[in-house]
């Protein structure tokens, strides 16, 4: 990796003062070209820089940055390619209105609609990468785990951002999912203030400023890092709940909402909602387990799909949710557990029999299975709806992945997704109402890793089909039911390569 650092070098004090309204100013301000107003302002802000305390002080108003048009005080250059800015940041004020911002952001345009990326460090203490991957569109954001981050850096890395943050004003750490973000040829990287108050002014305070620009090289290879995300359906706000460099996937939400289980290493990890360490669930012999794993309606009971016996295909066990020693459930190899009925009395499962994957169907307790699906082509994912009148899937047979659903007895199957994309494993809703599932690009086969990827959702009601954000994942992202007890949101994996230097 090769970098090309940037620091404040000028020798004198700097004030200047944008009018409402006014055009960018292009004159130099430590290590930036200029500053403006970006959006409607009522009160002009300022930006000085002290050269001997290395200190920018950012003075801004404005309305927001979130929704539709943007409205706060930037201070900027421009670039190209990759970077990462790092700022120890500080509001000044402790009071003003909460959502007050002080921020390290990458845009396409000084137009109020650009898109955009920044960390934003509010002024009661969340810590959030916020972004806009069109123009015009709407604000998203994937909280960190942080509070009142006193360092922060902003990474692009191709089409991607990640932010870091350090409690101590030293240590970076990575810290949220990475979104999609494209930007062409040259564009904005800076730092800036909103007062969330368009009759306010607010000021923030950015120290030890660094703006790296960063080439790859094949002699540096990316450090992928595995992200625990929640996002809420009604915004497609994300939230990191837990970051790893250890690879982890399938996330389940236990029946009373307090904890999270997922798979990493052949092992079943729980993690409880707010904590920071997960902790092994015990399952014996069953060591190789994969990322096909659930929770029985009354949450007392695991089904997993583990390969570490016999000819080390994948085989359905069932043991308590706590941990012990597993029970054989399916007898015929190999066999992956997607579904359980709302009665709890059955299994829906995918299992490769004579070179076919098909659906499946094996009582609880275990016994024969029952085939369900015969078409041509891959048939994977299923899941009973709430209701228990269907099983929903997803199968190849058009010729290219789309969801279907059928009756638990395998008839009346019929198709219900129609899009160019890949559709991948249907989730439910506790109510019914919404169905999630992941998308790949149309030109994807089966589902790999390390792609980027959709998460759609469709409402049942009328049918239509909503995009709730775009990451980088793959297998191991959703493969089995997230959704919270409460149906506001859902659990998810995304991953991050994050550059060598912030992998440390």
């Amino acid at each position: 990796m090769r970098s090309q650092v940037f620091r404040y070098t000028l020798a004198f004090f700097l004030v200047i003062s944008a009018p409402i309204g006014a055009a960018a100013q292009n004159k130099s301000i430590g290590i930036f070209e200029g500053q403006t107003e970006v959006g409607t302002i009522l009160h002009p802000g300022e930006a000085t820089f002290d050269n001997q305390k290395g200190v920018y002080t950012v003075a801004g108003s404005g309305e927001n940055i979130w929704i539709g048009p943007d409205a706060f005080h930037f201070v900027w250059k421009k670039v190209t390619g990759d970077f990462a800015l790092s700022a120890n940041v500080a509001v000044a004020s402790s009071k003003g209105n909460p959502h007050r911002k002080a921020v390290l952001m990458v845009r396409q345009s000084l137009d109020a609609d650009s898109v955009y990326a920044d960390i934003a460090l509010h002024g009661e203490g969340l810590t959030s990468l916020q972004f806009r991957d069109e123009r015009g569109g709407p604000t998203r954001e994937v909280q960190s785990k942080a509070k009142s981050a006193k360092r922060m850096r902003l990474v692009k890395r191709g089409d991607y951002v990640y932010m870091m943050t350090s409690d101590d004003g030293q240590l970076l750490k990575l810290a949220g999912g990475s979104p999609r973000i494209h930007l062409e040829g040259t564009y904005y990287i800076g730092i800036g203030v909103c007062a969330h108050d368009k009759d306010a002014v607010e000021k923030a305070t950015f120290s030890n400023v660094e703006l790296t620009e960063r080439t790859a090289s094949t002699a540096a290879q990316p450090v992928m890092f595995s992200i625990l995300e929640t996002i809420t359906t009604a915004s497609g706000d994300r939230k990191a709940v837990y970051v790893t460099p250890e690879h982890i996937e399938a996330p389940n939400w236990t029946r009373d909402g307090a904890a999270f289980i997922f798979n990493g290493g052949g092992r079943l990890h729980r993690l409880e909602v707010g904590g920071s360490k997960p902790e092994p669930i015990d399952t014996g012999f069953a060591t190789q387990c994969n990322n096909d794993h659930g929770i029985s309606p009354d949450g007392t009971t695991l089904v997993i799909s583990d390969q570490s016996q016999e000819e080390h295909k994948s085989l359905l066990y069932s043991l308590p949710i706590a941990g012990g020693a597993p029970k054989r459930l399916t007898q015929k190899s190999p066999s992956y557990w997607h579904g359980w009925s709302p009665d709890g009395k059955t299994l829906a499962f995918v299992g490769e029999r004579n070179g076919e994957f098909d659906i499946y169907a094996i009582p609880v307790e275990g016994g024969e299975e029952t085939r369900l699906t015969t078409a041509k082509g891959l048939d994977d994912g299923p899941e009973y709806s709430p209701d228990g009148k269907y099983i929903y899937i997803n199968s190849e047979r058009t010729g290219h992945m789309q969801i279907w659903r059928l009756r638990p007895d395998g008839s009346e199957q019929e198709q219900v997704t129609f899009g160019e994309e890949n559709d991948w494993f249907p989730h439910f809703s506790p109510d019914g109402k919404q169905m999630v599932f992941v998308s790949f690009e149309k030109d994807v086969v089966g589902h790999p890793p390390n792609k980027d990827v959709m998460l759609r959702m469709m409402s049942m009601d009328d049918k239509k089909v909503k995009i709730l954000t775009k990451l980088f994942g793959g297998q191991g992202t959703m493969n089995v039911p997230s959704w919270s007890p409460d149906g506001t949101r859902f659990a998810f994996v995304s991953f991050v390569f994050v550059d060598p230097e912030d992998a440390k």
